[in-house]
């Protein structure tokens, strides 16, 4: 350490003239305060070593520089055009300050800093992640420079100017490693400009006097690196460059300020590069987030097929088509993935599911008209958190194609009527630029737009009230081929064929429709032409699934081929069209993962943990974190280890990624001196229903495994209890053993029991109305590992559900026997 190489008094000035921008001048009172082993670094001092205070707001200001590395993230992804990725990050950089929620996490110490300061950061923050869904890249990249620099006013109003510095110099290594990453991802021109702006920010920023006089030779090393990887025009030679600028800042870091304090940072720039890694990985193609939209993508289109029916007057086949959506969701892979993202759509979601099922069973045109339309709202809310940007709008792409499939299929049975109307609709929220899609098709092509737009969705609108059948098709199917068109020239082969899967598992329910409403032949040719469309190519999508999983492909062939029997012979058509569905579902993620795999980032990420794993076994932050706290040394590296590990197998990444950020967070705390005010693991959440954190208790009979001496077992699968009837004799026992899902309750109707039973219910309620009100408090419920008995005395039909997904169709019948 060599502190003297720079002026204090310079120092010192740079920081209190900006700190203002915190609310405040200097470090804060309980960094002022601190005294003991805490406040001081421990061992032999410099006078400058001595100048700086070391405590816990060291390692949160360097957490608050994990957070601004996190937002220049984005703005490196915005540069290589991945929009989505970037919307995705700074959704999770929010959700992640959320649930910081301990008195020394980075929320808490924000808000504690400048409570206006901490409000306009979390507007920025929030800005930039609806900016980037919207496919605004200079908004986004603004926003997110500005709530940097509300990071950037918090460090300077909570620790010592010198600390600011050395996290500002290494915030550029940051930086560099988003080159590096961009490299690695094949984004090489992207990689370059990059580097390009980060060497221009650099000349321009209070860094670059503070790098030059820290160290002349650092400085040469980091802006040559930066230089290089600017001037470089192949991948390797940007990332050996960038990574060498990289470096530089971390060697520079302690030169300004203490051994501890330029630890603290280190590490908190290989949790940076953690980060990186996780987003690295799911680079290679549209990811697991993009088949979970694409998933919703289909829902949607089943959820219309619902107000179709209704309005011919197939209530009852269109209430069991909206329950079916709630069942099939509740055991989808984008079940959790759409909790996760955004719960409110999650929650709004499954409501509107609930009450399009009512409302459709009623015949009510308006209630199932309102039910869809918050169905749909709170759908493409879903797919704006998981993907954003240009995703959302390929997947809107694929949406329209399929209520225009609707549309020429109503035309085909003559409701020319009712396909004006989706025409009208579609035309609307094209108007309207819903998830981009007017200006995203605009852009792409004037021709194109004009083509979609004016001559046949309006065209398509047009004949279709005018009753002129043959002519509405051709419209119909001119607005199908401009938006195919529009898929395949903005999408990759991946990310087209996942859109295309919603399309294909749509026509499998329009098929199904068609049928039901007696227009069989129609539903066999919605089958054969879909069928062509495959072979021809679909974009891609028919190569893509045969290469990603030969099977998959064999058994969705034979699944459409399966339609289209059942249409023709007058069989279960919704059921086949139902098989058809899952394969179609199974077929976005195959070609999704495979996607990824082609590309080799999973590789790329693991060797760059690696990487960080080889630098800290040399730096000298590892002796420090060894000596500070042995068990948090020993944490990082087990939970390092634990992330090559899983960035190799591609498995359980998000969790291993998950352990290394926490155990990392632990390890900054540890080496200032101040474990003990390390922040909890924020990643322990309860995905309850409700808006805080449910506790689930069983109640009496609530038991652990299947009691031996049970009669009979009913298994609890993720919405539906099997065998969902069974018949006992009095005073035979049922176990309800839970066998798949969530939590699940056992709750007999309180008006569909034998008279004189007595009620019963996991929890131990005397009422329905009690055990609804218990399950709000997670009472009554039965988990996995655990069963519910019951020993049946009254003869007669007893019937039951389970209180959370009832609305999906849970419901079961005991008919006890004398």
């Amino acid at each position: 350490m060599n502190y003297s190489r720079r002026s204090l008094l310079k120092t010192t000035g740079l920081a209190v003239a900006s700190a203002g921008l915190a609310g405040c001048s200097g470090p804060s009172e309980d960094a002022s305060a601190s005294t003991g082993n805490e406040s001081t670094e421990t061992g032999t001092a410099t006078e400058a070593d001595a100048s700086v205070t070391v405590d816990a707001t060291v390692a949160v200001a360097a957490e608050w520089n994990v957070m601004r590395a996190r937002l220049y993230d984005t703005i490196a992804l915005a540069s290589a055009g991945r929009l989505g990725t970037a919307a995705r990050v700074a959704e999770d950089v929010f959700a992640r300050f959320e649930q910081a929620s301990s008195e020394w996490g980075t929320h808490e110490q924000l808000e504690k800093t400048n409570e206006e300061n901490y409000e306009t950061f979390e507007e920025h923050l929030g800005g930039a992640k609806d900016a980037f869904s919207k496919g605004n890249a200079d908004s986004g990249v603004d926003l997110a420079v500005q709530a940097s620099d509300n990071l950037l006013a918090a460090q300077r109003g909570r620790v010592d100017s010198a600390v600011v510095d050395a996290m500002g110099v290494l915030l550029f290594g940051a930086r560099a490693r988003d080159v590096e990453m961009l490299a690695a991802a094949g984004e090489v021109e992207a990689a370059a400009e990059l580097a390009h702006e980060i060497y221009e920010s650099f000349e321009e920023a209070p860094e670059h006097s503070v790098l030059e006089d820290a160290s002349g030779e650092l400085y040469e090393t980091f802006e040559a690196g930066i230089e290089g990887a600017a001037d470089a025009g192949d991948a390797d030679s940007i990332a050996s460059s960038a990574r060498s600028a990289a470096d530089a800042t971390v060697e520079a870091s302690y030169e300004l300020v203490p051994e501890s304090v330029a630890g603290a940072g280190h590490l908190a720039l290989m949790q940076s590069v953690g980060f990186d890694a996780e987003v690295l990985a799911g680079l290679g193609g549209p990811g697991d987030d993009y088949a979970h939209a694409s998933a919703l993508t289909l829902y949607r289109a089943r959820a219309a097929d619902v107000t179709r029916l209704v309005a011919q007057g197939k209530t009852d086949f269109a209430a069991t088509l909206a329950g079916d959506i709630f069942a099939h969701f509740e055991g989808a892979r984008a079940h959790e993935a759409l909790e996760e993202a955004d719960h409110d759509a999650y929650e709004g979601f499954e409501g509107g599911l609930e009450s399009l099922k009512e409302a459709a069973q009623s015949g009510d045109t308006k209630a199932t008209e309102d039910a869809l339309a918050t169905v749909d709202e709170n759908l493409l809310a879903g797919i704006s958190a998981l993907v954003g940007g240009e995703s959302a709008t390929m997947l809107e792409a694929a949406f329209f194609r399929a209520r225009l499939g609707d549309a020429r299929e109503l035309v085909a049975v003559g409701e020319t009527d009712r396909a004006a109307s989706v025409a009208e609709s579609l035309f609307a929220r094209f108007e309207e630029n819903e998830a981009n899609l007017h200006e995203a098709v605009e852009h792409e092509s004037e021709d194109l737009y004009h083509r979609f737009e004016e001559e046949h969705l309006a065209g398509l609108v047009d004949a279709a009230k005018a009753g002129e059948a043959d002519t509405a098709t051709t419209h119909a199917e001119g607005a199908l081929d401009a938006l195919f068109e529009f898929e395949t020239a903005v999408g990759t082969t991946a990310e087209v064929s996942a859109a295309e899967a919603a399309f294909f598992g749509a026509r499998g329910f329009d098929a199904a429709a068609l049928a039901e409403v007696g227009a069989a032949d129609r539903a066999a040719a919605v089958v054969k032409s879909t069928f062509g469309f495959f072979e021809e190519g679909a974009g891609g999508y028919h190569e893509a699934l045969e290469h990603a999983d030969h099977d998959l492909y064999e058994s969705f062939e034979g699944a459409l081929g399966g339609v289209r029997t059942a249409a023709e012979e007058d069989g279960d058509t919704y059921g086949a069209a139902k098989t058809y569905g899952q394969k179609a579902v199974d077929s976005m993620y195959a070609v999704v993962a495979t996607a990824a795999a082609d590309a080799g980032l999973a590789t790329a990420a693991s060797e760059r943990m690696s990487g960080v794993f080889q630098t800290f076994e040399g730096a000298r932050v590892h002796e420090a974190l060894e000596h500070a706290d042995h068990d948090a040394y020993e944490g990082f590296e087990e939970a390092l280890s634990t992330y090559v590990k899983a960035l190799e197998d591609g498995s359980e990444v998000d969790a291993a990624a998950e352990g290394y950020v926490t155990a990392t967070a632990r390890a900054q705390f540890a080496v200032v001196g101040a474990i003990d005010k390390a922040p909890l693991d924020h990643s322990n959440h309860n995905h309850s229903h409700g808006d805080g954190e449910t506790e689930y208790t069983g109640g009496p009979n609530v038991v652990e495994g299947v009691p031996e001496d049970a009669d009979h077992v009913v298994e609890m699968t993720a919405v539906a209890f099997e065998p969902a009837e069974l018949t006992v004799t009095v005073g035979d026992t049922v176990a309800f053993e839970h066998a798949a899902g969530e939590a699940h309750t056992v709750t007999a109707y309180g008006d569909k029991i034998p008279e004189g039973a007595a009620y019963w219910a996991s929890g131990g309620f005397e009422s329905q109305e009690a055990a609804e009100a218990g399950w709000e408090e997670g009472k009554g419920a039965v988990q996995s590992g655990q069963s519910y008995t019951h020993t049946f005395e009254t003869a007669g039909e007893h019937q039951y559900l389970c209180i959370p997904h009832e609305a999906a169709g849970m419901t079961g019948t005991i008919v006890v026997e004398e």
